[in-house]
Formats: structure tokens, sequence, C-alpha cells
């Protein structure tokens, strides 16, 4: 069955559906009219050097896809649905078997100031090191972005997604499997759109995966922004942790949703998911819902958490006793509480880079 036919056969998800519970699919899509596949415009797809020159030979992006595979267990609504309207704008990112990278990679996504899609498909080879920083950017009313594939056994990927949107909505949906011996942390940044919708999904079906799945989310106005993250341990001795910080100003809301896996005969498994949330107005609100769902005995250890606080007022009077105005250590609060997880995205030299866009993103909040 292709795409588009697939889509318009299922029905519109209730909210007793775990996934749409915060965020309807009728707010999500591009027009309201779920019935409908829109006609959708490519951004511009670009690869570059983290000092903005050329790519390094081994790394490279281009159209087609190479496997169309989404996980097991994934929505299929979102799924169908992205892939219908992207079907004129899919890319590959190839990455060699045993490249490797002293510097980040860009994958710079420039949406423009229309709606828009991608479909992009992660082809990492055996045995490669590499930091990817894809930055989606525009003033777009609606973009669409659909991430499949997979790490190849052995590499070593720091994968770290930065939404720079203007407004408008995003909806995402990642479906990664994670190879043997695998190292990866996926890092997402957000501080831009109105409204967003993500669901993130992992699947560790080979022996020794390890992964970590970051996230440092910055909401203001009246911005929606719900994240569902799933993790899947469909092997023995994977390994597992889920960080999320979202800092919530004016009347935003945040949504974080955690699902751990663990299937039977994943023998030695180890996983953990905790979210923080800030509470910087007494008008924002941020949920928080992390579940678990362990089906094998011999495990490391399967734990969740969930924290929520406003900004401590004997931190902000302390710093202001140092010299600082109110809006310098409201900031530097903020900074810090996001910075726990932008600390793990990846090398000093990527950390740098977005340590000095949250600040940007922050003076822009203080604005």
């Amino acid at each position: 069955m292709d795409p588009a036919t697939e889509y318009q056969s299922l029905d519109e998800p209730g909210r007793s559906n775990h996934l749409w519970r915060y965020t309807p699919w009728r707010r999500v899509h591009p027009t309201g009219d779920v019935s409908g596949i829109p006609e959708m415009d490519s951004p511009v797809v670009g690869l570059i050097g983290f000092d903005g020159g050329p790519a390094p030979d081994g790394i490279r992006i281009q159209q087609g896809i190479v496997s169309d595979t989404i996980m097991p267990g994934s929505d299929a609504l979102t799924g169908s649905f992205l892939r219908a309207v992207a079907a004129g704008s899919s890319w590959t990112l190839s990455v060699e078997s045993g490249f490797s990278s002293e510097h980040p990679v860009i994958l710079d996504v420039d949406v423009g100031d229309s709606a828009s899609v991608l479909h992009l498909c992660l082809d990492v080879g055996r045995l490669s090191e590499l930091e990817l920083v894809t930055r989606v950017r525009g003033s777009g009313e609606w973009f669409g972005m659909l991430r499949t594939g997979g790490v190849g056994d052995g590499s070593s990927l720091n994968d770290v997604v930065v939404s720079l949107l203007d407004k408008g909505t995003l909806l995402r949906v990642d479906s990664i499997n994670v190879g043997r011996d695998a190292q990866v942390r996926a890092g997402t940044v957000s501080s831009g759109s109105d409204r967003t919708k993500a669901d993130l999904r992992y699947r560790m079906a080979e022996t020794g995966g390890n992964l970590r799945v970051l996230g440092s989310i910055l909401s203001a106005g009246s911005m929606h922004l719900d994240h569902h993250v799933e993790i899947h341990h469909d092997a023995p001795e994977t390994f597992s942790r889920l960080s999320w910080h979202s800092a919530c100003d004016g009347d935003s809301r945040t949504i974080g949703t955690g699902m751990l896996r663990v299937a039977d005969g994943s023998t030695g498994a180890d996983a953990s998911q905790l979210f923080h949330n800030l509470l910087l107005s007494k008008d924002a609100e941020a949920d928080s819902i992390p579940e678990l769902e362990v089906l094998e005995h011999e495990v490391v250890g399967c734990g969740h958490g969930t924290a929520n606080g406003p900004i401590d007022e004997d931190q902000v009077f302390y710093l202001e006793s140092r010299g600082l105005e109110p809006s310098e250590a409201r900031g530097a609060l903020i900074a810090a509480f996001l910075n726990s997880t932008l600390s793990e995205m990846g090398s000093e030299s990527l950390h740098d880079w977005l340590v000095g866009l949250l600040n940007s993103e922050l003076r822009e909040l203080d604005a």
C-alpha cells in the first residue's frame, strides 16, 4: 500500500491514544482538514563544515532514499502522512564506513517562508565517528521532518537537531535503529516554532547498543511544545539514558512523554529516564509522563522520574548580591539549567556552539 492510501485508510486518533493525548492531530495537520494530503514545497538542504566551508570527504547528502524502513510499533498516521507529502523531497545522508571527523558537520535545512517537508534517511556506515548538527531555520507556517535509517555497528554518532524556526508548526518524526556496539547521543535543542509535535523513537536490536537521548527546550509566549520519546531495548546488554530539561516562560506549555520498552530476552539491559521542568512564570505549564514497559526480569536497572519547580529566588538574590542585574541573574540560572543536558550532547567545540546559541535565544527572551 502506498503511503497516501495508507494514510487515508486510517482514522483520526483520539485523545485516548497515548501519543495524541495533549496535542490533537487536527491541530498539527498543515491545513486542519485531516482527510487531505496537501502539496508541499521542499526546503533548501545543504551540508557544510563547522567553519562554514565544505563538508569533509566521506559524508554526502543526495536526493533519494536508501531505506524507507520505519521501526516496528511506530505511529502509522504520521509516518504515512510524512512519506506521502515528502514524496518529492527525500534525501539520504551517507557516511562512509570508517569515516572520522575532528569537527562537527552541519546539515542546514532552510524552510524559507512556505509550508515544506523533508524526509531524511541517515545511512551511517560501520565504525564511523561523527558529530552531526541538523539546523532547521526559516519562517514557514508549517514544516514536517521525517528521519529514518540507522547507525552502523561500532559507530559513534552525536546527532543534534536544533530547531530555530521563527514561527509556525513543526512536526518531527524520528525512527532510528542503533547498531551493535554503536554509541549514539541524540540531542534536541528547541527554542522556536509556535507549536511542535515530535515523536522520537530509537531501537537497539543488536547487543551492546548505547544510547543517550537529551533535550534542552526553551518555551516562551504561547508556545506549545510536545515531545514524545520511545527507546526500545530489543537485545541483550543495551544501555539507555533519557534526560530532558524544559524551561517554560509566559503562558507557554511543554509536554514530555517518555516510554522505555525492554523486550523479553533483553538480559542485562540498563535504562532510565528523567524529566526536569523549570517554570519561569505563574502561567507557564509543564507536563512530564515517564513510563516503563519491562518484560525481562534479568536487567541491570530500569527507572524513571520527573521534577517541576519555579526558579530559585534565593539563587537569584545571591547572584544579585554579586553584582548581576535581576535579568542577568535569571538568565544565568536558566542557562545553567538547560546547560546540564547541552553539555552531554557532544564535544567541547559543539558544546560551545550550542551555548552561544542558547545565550542568543535567552537575550531575545529578555528583549
